[in-house]
């Protein structure tokens, strides 16, 4: 079994060279071996992963003597434009190569996960058993070998992102999408984010150790982060075992936290228009900081590509109709109503997408009105005006104190790490 590690020990991040290097020796002694491989890296939303060059270099690794094909995990996300795939992949990879995941449809059940289970990991909020489905090509003997690809970062349902998650939630199916997001909201996302032995994750577990032990499935993990040189990966960790994603998450943890010495006032995040198109996936501004804001603090999210709420009709349907009304409200409205019952990802991302009132969350999108923002309880500013104050050409990230003497905290792109106030942190025990 494959098992490679490597780590940046300049802090520069790793090589071209050494990357390349790393994904030949990962497919040594069974290369010529293969005649069909699927790859499985996230979509444009996971820009900054390196997961994009990742996929191009295997592809061409593997090109001459073996059918590539390449399925973005998508999860419930829209599938990529071509536009996008030669932004996040490059131009060469042939278009007829990529396969769409759709989570409703192209799904088949592989077992479930006990309500006993779930019980005892959620400490008894919630005891309905998970049905696990996943993209029926996973189960595709043909493949002599599927590569999941991704980077491991902090993240609001799962504690740490990636690993198995890319196959159960990014190719996954309604029910597992639904109730393990849906878990995580339950639990406490501020209980969760940053951390490994979530509730969440530990179904993942429960999943890779039951139901995909004979899938031939190898992980490749990045740690990476962002900065004026451009996307940095400080490490890359290769194989099937559990102890490789406990390592990238420590180093996650290094490299993709960052504590604040006390509660901040004012918050400024900007989305990159190629990579939010909508709340569903914007609402990092809100996960990410979240623990590092004061009481009656203020978020202003500049959302120059937002143009709609959830990433699918229906989940944008139920987000303009229901809005982001708070735990409690939500839970109520989830009660009461069956389209919540039966889109329990959309209840849970209503959940993590409001402040419960402890702080204020204004939007400044691209392409929605006034009246569609203030109609699912957000502030709504406008983009142009915005700008003009908080140009992103000028701001830093961190502490910045603007021209008529406020003072505020700019982060440009939320999706690379966890703000906290160190008090509201702690390993897991």
């Amino acid at each position: 079994m494959v098992r490679l590690s490597i780590t940046s020990k300049d802090g520069q991040g790793i090589g071209k060279k050494e990357l390349e290097d790393t994904l030949r020796g990962s497919l040594e002694g069974q290369d010529k071996e293969l005649k069909k491989v699927l790859l499985i890296p996230p979509d444009l939303t996971r820009a900054h992963s390196g997961a994009g060059d990742i996929t191009s270099l295997y592809y061409n690794i593997l090109k001459d003597y073996c059918q590539v094909d390449i399925m973005p995990a998508l999860g419930t996300h829209m599938p990529m434009t071509s536009e996008e795939i030669d932004i996040f992949f490059g131009p060469d990879i042939p278009k007829e190569r990529f396969i769409v995941h759709n989570w409703r449809e192209d799904v088949v059940k592989i077992g479930q996960v006990p309500g006993e289970y779930i019980s005892k990991i959620s400490e008894g909020l919630i005891d309905e058993p998970i049905d696990v489905e996943i993209n029926r090509l996973l189960l595709d003997k043909s493949y002599d070998l599927i590569i999941s690809i991704g980077q491991v970062v902090p993240h609001e349902v799962v504690g740490m992102a990636n690993y198995s998650k890319n196959i159960f939630v990014g190719c996954g199916g309604m029910d597992i999408i639904n109730k393990s997001h849906m878990l995580g909201a339950v639990f406490g996302m501020e209980r969760i984010m940053g951390r490994d032995h979530s509730p969440v994750r530990k179904v993942f577990d429960y999943c890779e150790e039951h139901f995909i032990k004979d899938i031939p499935l190898m992980y490749v993990l990045t740690i990476t982060t962002n900065s004026e040189d451009g996307i940095k990966i400080h490490g890359l960790f290769v194989g099937r075992d559990r102890s490789l994603f406990e390592e990238a998450v420590k180093l996650s943890q290094q490299k993709n936290l960052e504590y604040v010495d006390k509660p901040l006032k004012k918050v400024v995040v900007y989305l990159d228009e190629q990579e939010f198109k909508s709340t569903w996936l914007g609402n990092k501004a809100v996960y990410r900081t979240r623990m590092a804001i004061a009481d009656d603090g203020e978020l202003i999210v500049l959302a120059p590509g937002v143009r709609q709420f959830g990433e699918d009709k229906e989940n944008d349907r139920l987000i303009r109709k229901y809005g982001y009304a708070g735990r409690l409200k939500v839970l109520q409205l989830f009660k009461e109503n069956k389209d919540l019952q039966e889109n329990q990802s959309v209840a849970a991302h209503l959940i993590h997408g409001s402040s419960d009132g402890r702080f204020s969350i204004t939007y400044a999108p691209g392409h929605l009105t006034r009246q569609e923002v203030e109609g699912v309880n957000y502030k709504y500013m406008d983009l142009e005006e915005a700008l003009k104050k908080y140009d992103p050409g000028k701001l830093k990230d961190g502490f910045n104190i603007l021209e008529d003497g406020e003072e505020i905290f700019y982060i440009s792109n939320p999706a690379l790490g966890l703000w906290t106030d160190k008090s509201k942190f702690t390993e897991d025990v």
